[in-house]
C-alpha cells in the first residue's frame, strides 16, 4: 500500500558509523511495541504554526489501521529492503512501489499479525522467515490510513509467491543505499493548493516515493547518531 506522504526532513549526513552491528543497533533503536500516538510528525520540518495547521489538514481525522512489513533481508554482502510494485490493474496506486501490508481485519490480533499475514498474501512470504526486531512510529497517510511499519529480519532463503493481482514484482535496495544521504531526492509536488517538499528515493529504474519513502526516512532518521539519545 503506497500513498501520497509530504515529508520535508532535515537530511544531514551519510550512513550512520556506529560501533555496534547494524542489526544490534536496529533491535536497540527500533520501538518493541506499535507506537500508535503521533505527538510531532517530523514529515512537516520546520515550518511556521500556521503552516503545519494547513498541512494537517491533508491527514485524517479517524484514519484506518493498517499495517506494512518492513523486510530486512540478510544478504552476504548486509542488509537490503524488499519492496514491491503494486500491480498496474488496482484501482488505487496502481504500479507504485510499496511494501507489503493493508489494513488490519477482525482475525489480525495486532498490527504485526495484520503486516505478516498480508505480506504472506501478496508475496508468499512466510513468517517462519521473519523475525521481527521492532516497530517504527505510525504513520498518517493522506488516503485515510494509519500505518504501523513493522520491521523485520529476513532469512535470504525463501522463495516468493507473488499475488499478481496485487503485486506486479518485486526488488531490493540495498540498506545503505537508504542510509547514504546523497542518495535523499528533494522533490517540490503540488498537492490541494499547496507546494509540498517530498524526499524520493530513485533506485535504477525504480523511482520509491510516497508513504513508502517516509517509512525509509524515518529508518534513515532513527539510526542517526543524534538518534541515540532519545532511543528507548
Amino acid at each position: 500500500m503506497t500513498l501520497a506522504d509530504p515529508v520535508n526532513p532535515p537530511i544531514e549526513g551519510h550512513a550512520p558509523r556506529d560501533p555496534l552491528p547494524l542489526k544490534a543497533l536496529l533491535r536497540a533503536r527500533l520501538a518493541p511495541a506499535p507506537c500508535p500516538v503521533i505527538a510531532d510528525d517530523w514529515r512537516f520540518g520546520d515550518l511556521t504554526v500556521e503552516r503545519r495547521e494547513r498541512l494537517r489538514r491533508f491527514l485524517p481525522s479517524d484514519p484506518v489501521p493498517a499495517a506494512v512489513l518492513v523486510p530486512l533481508v540478510e544478504r552476504r554482502e548486509g542488509l537490503s529492503v524488499l519492496l514491491t510494485r503494486r500491480s498496474r490493474q488496482l484501482n488505487h496506486h496502481p504500479g507504485q512501489i510499496s511494501f507489503p501490508g493493508g489494513r488490519l481485519e477482525t482475525i489480525d490480533s495486532d498490527p504485526c499479525a495484520a503486516a505478516l499475514r498480508e505480506t504472506e498474501e501478496e508475496i508468499g512470504l512466510g513468517r517462519e522467515h521473519v523475525s521481527v526486531a521492532g516497530y517504527l512510529p505510525d504513520h498518517l497517510i493522506v488516503s485515510g490510513y494509519q500505518v504501523t511499519p513493522v520491521v523485520g529480519f529476513v532469512q535470504p532463503f525463501f522463495e516468493l509467491r507473488l499475488d499478481r493481482s496485487e503485486v506486479e514484482e518485486t526488488f531490493e535496495v540495498p540498506l545503505a543505499f537508504v542510509l547514504d544521504a546523497r542518495n535523499h531526492v528533494r522533490t517540490v509536488r503540488e498537492f490541494k493548493g499547496e507546494s509540498l517538499e517530498f524526499v524520493d528515493l530513485p533506485y535504477g529504474p525504480h523511482h520509491i516515493w510516497g508513504a513508502t519513502a517516509g517509512i525509509l526516512l524515518t529508518l534513515y532518521r532513527l539510526l542517526q547518531p543524534q538518534s541515540a539519545s532519545s532511543s528507548g
